[in-house]
């Protein structure tokens, strides 16, 4: 399914759609209809933005796979090597900046200072490359060595990939550049709710890895209470969403190994 698409199903982007098209309506002969339309607008944006829908959706993605620690892994020894997907750093600002910009999936990079320090034997791959609807943006692999500087890692520690736009090509491209052989452990760093869809894509790959969750957006004993914090309602839903639609997508086009992938 193409970004478009998803961005279009996005719930802010429907109840918008519904309200405009209410208020052509109006301007209209079907008057009646587009009042119809303006008020199923409201109600649906009071609902999504005062409801914690979002939270929820959000929730079930997150535990879908718990914390590597807690999953067991570090018993069975060091890994081999690391996946870090990219979404941590803002390309276009950074350019425009000069500065690398992180965003709201940071916990991504500062996992890659981590791991990198903790296994200094295992290979890290970075995989980020440009994102954006018409792919004319800068690529967001070429703005993470000044964050390797700023966190004492030298930029040969980490092998850049900067040529993917999806979670599809993340995979793809980071099993090219691995070459992951029988009984190596490859662990796989991206924001929780993101897991699950990307844990498929690698399966789908042939790219087995192990989960290394970060950057929750929720708290684990979720509290369902609806707030006033209707753009972050919306925000959050809207992000949902997104993984939710993508989740289908990649199932319905074989290019995740399963519906909801589980550990």
């Amino acid at each position: 399914m193409s970004k478009t698409v998803t961005v279009l199903l996005q719930p802010s982007n429907l109840i918008l759609l519904i309200g405009v098209v209410g208020l052509a309506l109006m301007l209209m002969r079907w008057r009646r209809a587009g009042i119809r339309l303006v008020v199923a607008s409201v109600i649906l944006l009071f609902i999504a933005g005062l409801l914690p829908l979002g939270a929820y959706m959000t929730h079930v993605l997150e535990r879908r796979f718990p914390l590597w620690e807690q999953s067991g892994g570090p018993a069975r020894g060091a890994p081999t090597g690391i996946v870090v997907l990219g979404g941590a750093v803002s390309p276009l600002l950074s350019q425009q900046t000069g500065l690398t910009a992180v965003n709201g999936d940071a916990g991504r990079v500062l996992a890659l200072a981590h791991l990198a320090r903790a296994f200094p034997g295992a290979r890290i791959i970075y995989s980020g490359g440009d994102g954006s609807l018409l792919g004319n943006k800068p690529r967001e692999a070429d703005y993470i060595g000044p964050l390797l500087d700023d966190f004492g890692l030298a930029r040969a520690r980490v092998e850049l990939e900067p040529a993917s736009r999806n979670t599809v090509e993340n995979a793809v491209f980071s099993r090219q550049m691995a070459q992951p052989k029988p009984g190596e452990r490859w662990l796989l760093v991206t924001s929780a709710q993101h897991m699950p869809r990307a844990v498929g894509a690698f399966r789908a790959a042939g790219f087995p890895v192990e989960a290394y969750p970060v950057a929750y957006q929720v708290e684990r004993q979720l509290r369902l209470r609806p707030g006033f914090t209707v753009g972050h309602n919306l925000a959050r839903l809207d992000r949902a969403t997104n993984e939710w639609v993508g989740l289908i997508a990649y199932w319905a086009t074989g290019r995740s190994s399963a519906l909801f992938p589980a550990p």
